[in-house]
């Protein structure tokens, strides 16, 4: 009874043909040859006249080994893709160092090329050159000589600073280095700088004009700059070197017046044999010995800050060393 209640179901449903009113004559001619589509929105409705009963609905089946196929092709395509990237990306790396390894053999040079040039263009001419013949008496041709003994040594000081940048900067050079220095540092380089500068300059003035009855007798003008205009020389190049590392962010910013104040104890050793002969009275003679003992402590500051800054750089490789290993 269930089979034949649902054959007379079934036959009822092929046998019914639903009402639509169509507004164009023309399809009627296609429902008359067979079959016809209506769509409605995103409805399809499918009539025909030609399926008997059992005859199953038409589905388009596809063979597996089609579709198996299809995927396979594309999960080749994926693959060798990633396998080109990877080769590339590869090929670039194993290019970038082996530019790092060549830029780094042109730097083994540079660390005894800097270091003798610094030597060369500072120490050996004030150590060796008789100073005899550099000074000839408290005249101009003297200051020139000194002052151009003075262009040397900073000639020389520039390029160690360059070649100690180069060195200082990272292995790859699409890396940025970026070193800026704290503000007391700052602060104290600067303070230095004016007090080395202020001190002989008032004395000079409160000497000329009379307002310090102490510092008598007077020293003439080209005497006392035989002395220390290139001593105030040296201070101007070192405050702008200083401010020009400062601005570029250079790593060499911790060595720059190290370099500088150097020098300036050997100028004001100089300075302090130059006095003798120029006949300088005994408050000149007191006042570049308490300038060089200014600048030795200034010095001796210097090479302290520069053991805070590398036990400073250890305890922050340290710490980062932690928590790198975390993050992995």
């Amino acid at each position: 009874m269930v089979s034949q209640g649902m054959v007379s179901l079934t036959k009822s449903l092929c046998t019914m043909t639903p009402r639509v009113r169509l507004k164009n004559p023309n399809m009627l001619q296609k429902l008359k040859t067979g079959s016809c589509n209506f769509r409605f929105r995103n409805l399809r409705v499918l009539c025909t006249t030609k399926l008997s009963q059992w005859e199953p609905s038409p589905f388009i089946h596809a063979s597996a080994e089609e579709a198996a196929d299809l995927v396979l092709d594309k999960t080749v395509n994926v693959f060798e893709s990633i396998i080109s990237e990877s080769a590339e990306e590869e090929k670039v790396d194993s290019a970038q160092q082996r530019t790092n390894s060549q830029v780094q053999v042109l730097k083994w040079p540079i660390w005894l090329l800097g270091p003798s040039v610094l030597l060369t263009s500072g120490m050996a001419p004030t150590l060796w050159l008789p100073l005899s013949s550099v000074f000839l008496g408290s005249n101009v041709v003297s200051l020139l000589s000194l002052i151009g003994l003075d262009c040397i040594f900073n000639l020389g000081a520039m390029l160690f600073l360059l070649m100690a940048d180069s060195c200082a900067r990272p292995k790859d050079p699409s890396q940025s280095c970026n070193s800026k220095p704290p503000f007391s540092y700052k602060f104290w380089n600067m303070f230095s700088l004016i007090t080395g500068f202020l001190v002989p300059t008032l004395l000079l003035f409160g000497s000329q004009s009379g307002l310090l009855a102490s510092l008598q007798p007077q020293l003439p003008f080209l005497s006392s700059a035989v002395i220390l205009f290139p001593y105030f020389i040296l201070l101007a190049v070192q405050t702008l070197t200083e401010i020009l590392t400062w601005h570029w962010q250079s790593p060499v910013w911790l060595v720059t017046p190290v370099v500088y104040e150097a020098y300036r104890i050997l100028q004001l050793m100089r300075g302090l044999t130059l006095s003798a002969e120029v006949n300088a009275p005994a408050w000149v003679v007191h006042m570049l010995r308490g300038l060089v003992s200014w600048w030795v402590l200034i010095l001796g500051m210097q090479l302290m800050r520069v053991a805070w800054f590398a036990g400073f750089a250890s305890r922050t490789t340290t710490g980062q060393q932690p928590q790198s290993v975390a993050s992995k």
